[in-house]
């Protein structure tokens, strides 16, 4: 309290009442009561400058606790954003290919094994079983053997004499006992060498070099060298130094890398009809499936697209993994039915008739299920999953042949609508994953379902993903591509040789014989049926 507070207080006192007949106070008894007045105010001075210095200490105290407080709050924020991001970053890590959208490829070996489930006491044991149909390789017929080894008995079981070892005085008996084995002949490369003569003309004595064939003018190997090659580069994923040692081992052909490389090459360039015919007639197709996966060429990132049609496969590699390779492919707009993952550039690109890949969606639902933190998402999941189970044991049972697609569409009705509700329920969810996805869903309910109606669609898309799995696997040997020419070439060999597999064609015929039209002049072969 202050001193001018101390006088205005006292001022504020009434007077005391004096006596009417008192007696003036003395001097000595005016200056005491002023010094008491005086010790007193300087009393009253010191206490509150102490409570003004304690009340400071304890505002000063009370400011470094706030901060203190509000520092540990933003500590603790920090803390929450790194562990929720380490629990992102651990469940990525966990993540593989049986509850994500990673590819098989992905996993590693150090991924965690997949659980199988428990077997049933009684269940068969695996091979044969006791009282199966036996299978047998199958007898060629005679015409096709090429060599027939008759087999005399030395002697007779039954009295032991000693009987003839040539076939013609022998009397047989009953029909002979066939039993062919099949063994590769030595193998040779075969050398042809044109000889040009130079012949004199008998009527003006000139003399004329005779010129080379045109079909072997351009290589000093032959179109079935060519195609073979071409064929185990890419139909069977040997590295280039594999083919040169194996040709070098097997047949006794020393060639180089770079004539290799010229073969394939070659070989490229006489599909080049044909791979540009697959194209033009991809727009037309009523259904197509189609994926994507990751390339490389001279040390940049490229994309493989892969695009099956009912009868063959297109393969193009791309700069890009955005819509406009869809484009470019399937024109502006696609009048057929287009089925593929969730990926964006499917979604911005068609907006008619689609199939969502079902095996993508389970994989997303198994993958928010194992890493839920909230009861809300277990029970969505668990819900969407078990509508998957039965949408699929009823797709199983017509494919079985238990009931047409008119009963199949009726009985999904109820299923397409128990679905559709699911995910309209957890459109506000506070989970995030449990909100994107059912907002995705209830968004494209519609391309869930489009397996049901049209047929030809199937409810996953594995046939693309089956396709591109073989060229992952050469993609992890061979390490991409170092020229633009290489990307082409990649894509056109692909496509031939994941056709002829669909088509069940000899893929090294079809190749051998593309390289011997291109050679002659003729027109190309090709693949639409």
């Amino acid at each position: 309290m202050g001193l001018k507070a101390i006088l205005n207080r006292l001022g504020n006192h009434p007077a005391p009442k004096r006596p009417a007949a008192a007696t003036p106070t003395p001097p000595n008894l005016a200056r005491a009561s002023r010094e008491t007045l005086r010790q007193e105010l300087e009393r009253l001075l010191r206490e509150n400058q102490e409570l003004q210095r304690k009340v400071a200490d304890a505002e000063r105290r009370t400011a470094e606790k706030d901060q203190q407080i509000a520092d540990q709050q933003k500590q603790i924020e920090d803390q929450s954003k790194k562990i929720a991001d380490l629990e992102r970053q651990l469940a990525g890590r966990k993540k593989d290919s049986t509850n994500s959208s990673k590819p098989p490829s992905s996993d590693g070996p150090a991924a965690a094994r997949r659980e199988k489930p428990a077997r049933c006491r009684g269940r068969r044991k695996p091979g044969g079983q006791k009282g199966h149909p036996g299978r047998h390789r199958k007898l060629v017929p005679l015409e096709r053997v090429d060599q027939i080894v008759p087999v005399l008995p030395s002697d007779c079981r039954h009295c032991g004499q000693s009987l003839p070892q040539q076939i013609e005085p022998v009397s047989t008996v009953g029909d002979v006992h066939r039993y062919q084995v099949s063994e590769l002949p030595p193998l040779r490369a075969q050398i042809i060498e044109y000889q040009c003569h130079k012949v004199a003309c008998p009527h003006c004595g000139q003399a004329t070099r005779a010129q080379l064939p045109a079909e072997v003018q351009s290589s000093l190997f032959g179109p079935r060298l060519a195609g073979l090659i071409a064929y185990l580069t890419v139909g069977l994923r040997i590295p280039r130094r594999g083919v040169e040692q194996l040709l070098e081992t097997v047949l006794g052909i020393e060639i180089s890398l770079g004539s290799t490389q010229k073969l394939v090459e070659e070989t490229s360039e006489a599909l080049a009809a044909t791979c540009q015919e697959l194209e033009q007639q991809l727009p037309q197709e009523p259904v197509l499936n189609s994926d994507e996966t990751g390339w490389r060429s001279r040390g940049e990132r490229r994309w493989l697209w892969a695009l099956v049609a009912g009868s063959f496969v297109f393969f193009t590699v791309a700069a890009s993994r955005s819509s406009k390779v869809l484009i470019h492919l399937l024109g502006t707009v696609f009048p057929g039915i287009l089925c593929s993952d969730r990926f964006g550039a499917y979604l911005k690109y068609h907006k008619g008739r689609a199939q969502f890949c079902w095996a993508h969606l389970k994989r997303d639902l198994l993958g928010i299920l194992e890493f839920a933190r909230t009861t809300e998402a277990e029970r969505f999941c668990r819900n969407a999953l078990a509508l998957t189970a039965r949408l699929f044991r009823l797709w199983h049972r017509f494919r079985g042949g238990g009931f047409d697609r008119t009963e199949l569409i009726r009985r999904s009705i109820p299923l397409q609508e128990r679905f559709f509700a699911l995910c309209e329920q957890h459109l506000d969810s506070p989970d995030d994953e449990v909100r994107v996805l059912a907002t995705a869903l209830f968004q494209h309910c519609d391309r869930l379902f489009a397996f049901i109606e049209y047929p030809g669609v199937e409810p996953t898309n594995n046939s693309a993903e089956r396709t591109l799995r073989h060229a992952v696997i050469w993609r992890k040997i061979c390490f991409g591509n170092q020229s633009r020419k290489g990307e082409i070439a990649t894509a056109r060999l692909l496509t031939v040789a994941r056709t002829c597999v669909m088509q069940r064609r000899n893929a090294l015929e079809f190749l051998t014989e593309s390289v011997q039209r291109r050679r002659a002049g003729q027109a190309a072969l090709s693949l639409l049926r």
